[in-house]
């Protein structure tokens, strides 16, 4: 029985993981990660420095904010975000690292792909 439950857990651990990289894999919302990893910035801040409105930048921090990725208080008239866990900075980290040595290798294997050709 005690089988059962963990594959059970393990679907339910799978799902959350799945929405919390959904919710990275958008452009902007990385965009956002990369901002706050400096310092925490007001939604104005963030609209400002990204070239969108104040409505556009609102929904993707609500987004940010209902999976748990950013965290908010207020100041004033100014909410300011600040990314809830420095492992969300270290997991896209890790992601860009990838990345990086995976257009690496394809540009080696094009590169060479080429030679060959010639």
């Amino acid at each position: 029985m005690k089988v059962l439950n963990q594959g059970r857990e393990d679907k339910k651990l799978f799902e959350l993981h799945t929405s919390i990289c959904c919710t990275l894999a958008h452009p902007k919302h990385l965009e956002i990660l990369s901002l706050l990893r400096q310092r925490e910035l007001s939604v104005g801040e963030i609209a400002d420095q990204m070239g969108i409105s104040l409505a556009n930048a609102s929904q993707h921090l609500v987004i940010l904010r209902d999976k748990q990725v950013v965290v908010t208080w207020r100041e004033g008239v100014n909410v300011y975000y600040q990314i809830s866990n420095p492992k969300i900075v270290q997991a896209c980290g890790l992601m860009r690292e990838v990345l990086f040595e995976q257009l690496a290798r394809g540009g080696e294997l094009a590169e060479r792909m080429q030679q060959e050709g010639d």
